[in-house]
């Protein structure tokens, strides 16, 4: 597959324009909000957050990497929605692997909710490769300085997955759909950007094989950015049976994952709710301080 970047709009209007939004703390721009990416199908084109920077400016996101091209910053990414790709990528078909199959979806947005400097909401369709609507969402996005913290910012990320009111949405993975070896991936994915393999940790556990598959209130990743500047990221809001899915040998990657093991499904008719909490801060963090970040309060509205 083509390594191909995303292409500038013709109705991009410039920074802070509804085609272009940015996040910012206490003027600071910290993250850039891709609405409507135009790339392969086979990319999962979705909104996502990159580059996402901490205040002292080092990029903690990554976009299009070689070695996982649909790899997009931070995302909704689910690689079975009633066998609908909305990952990208090939899908791991069971008893055949990883198979490149046109069954390729996006998310797409479809309104506006809030737009400010430090918060955006928004209505977002997940269709199949037909066009057709698998489920609606409702999702927000906060940025706020974490009090006492100069060198940290939190993302507040809220949303509701809606189900049509006829049918249920099941929600897989390449584990549930047969795949070894703790790949349970798929749901909130944050792509990061590490100049060599950074380090995961949680309360109790250190290493990717220890972290990987958890559910612990909080995992920490630690690491530096291509610019050489030193990073910790604390992702907190597990939703009940999620599970952490974590590299950092392959790539650098935290993903909040819903299907870990088993499939997950939204109800006909129903919701499926998550909010989770993302400290970015510069320098390499201890663990306690990374528990104290991951406590620290939510935003809200």
């Amino acid at each position: 597959m083509t390594d191909q970047r995303p292409r500038p709009r013709a109705d991009d209007a410039g920074p802070g324009s509804p085609d272009d939004p940015r996040l910012r703390v206490g003027g600071v721009e910290v993250a850039r909000y891709v609405l409507a990416p135009d790339l392969d199908p086979t990319h999962g084109p979705r909104p996502y957050l990159h580059p996402v920077r901490t205040l002292g400016g080092t990029v903690v996101t990554d976009e299009l990497p070689a070695d996982h091209v649909w790899h997009l910053g931070a995302s909704l990414a689910v690689q079975d929605v009633a066998g609908t790709n909305l990952w990208g990528g090939r899908t791991y078909v069971r008893d055949a692997g990883y198979t490149w199959r046109d069954d390729h979806g996006r998310i797409v947005h479809t309104g506006w909710d809030e737009r400010a400097d430090d918060a955006l909401a928004h209505r977002l369709q997940w269709r199949d490769p037909a066009g057709a609507v698998l489920l609606t969402e409702r999702r927000r996005l906060a940025a706020a300085p974490v009090p006492g913290r100069p060198d940290a910012w939190r993302l507040d990320l809220r949303y509701a997955l809606t189900a049509p009111a006829d049918r249920d949405v099941p929600l897989g993975s390449p584990a549930t759909n047969g795949r070894p070896g703790g790949a349970g991936y798929g749901g909130f994915f944050w792509r990061a950007v590490a100049a060599e393999p950074p380090h995961a940790f949680t309360a109790s556990a250190d290493g990717e094989e220890h972290v990987n598959g958890s559910a612990e209130p909080w995992v920490a990743l630690t690491g530096t950015g291509p610019g050489g500047g030193a990073y910790t990221l604390v992702f907190s809001g597990l939703g009940p049976g999620d599970r952490w899915f974590v590299r950092t040998a392959m790539y650098p990657g935290v993903c909040v994952a819903f299907a870990f093991e088993t499939p997950a499904v939204v109800p006909a008719g129903g919701s499926r709710h998550g909010r989770h909490g993302i400290v970015v801060a510069d320098g390499a963090l201890d663990r306690d301080t990374a528990a104290a970040l991951a406590a620290t309060p939510t935003e809200r509205a």
